[in-house]
């Protein structure tokens, strides 16, 4: 099942919950279910996978605005998210990787301070 594509959904909350509980968030197609959805996260991320939960978020009602014309309603389309707990002990490297690079940059930075002050 590698070929599914599992986006990450990065927000505030989904970081909370990664760090808090160990449930991963990811914007999967309509089509797939629960099982597809647990055999891409253990064959891409080699982790063991023991909840899946699906939410299918409907689009929301907007107002198209086209130039020199009237708003038209329109409405986005539909995504399903997956809420993925993983085993204890197990983590999927998505928002590690930014906690990372912040802490690169502010090394880089106090590095060039120093420099400039030598």
């Amino acid at each position: 099942m590698k070929d599914l594509v599992l986006k990450p959904r990065m927000s505030e909350k989904a970081y909370q919950q990664s760090v808090a509980s160990n449930v991963y968030v990811f914007v999967v197609p309509l089509t797939v279910n629960k099982m597809t959805i647990k055999q891409a996260v253990e064959d891409q991320f080699e982790v063991t996978v023991t909840k899946v939960r699906t939410v299918i978020q409907s689009g929301k009602a907007v107002n198209s605005r086209h130039r020199r014309a009237r708003p038209i309603k329109v409405n986005r389309a539909d995504i399903k998210k997956a809420y993925v707990t993983v085993k204890d002990g197990d983590t999927i490297t998505i928002f590690e990787s930014e906690d990372e690079k912040d802490t690169k940059k502010k090394t880089t930075k106090k590095a060039k301070v120093a420099k400039a002050e030598k």
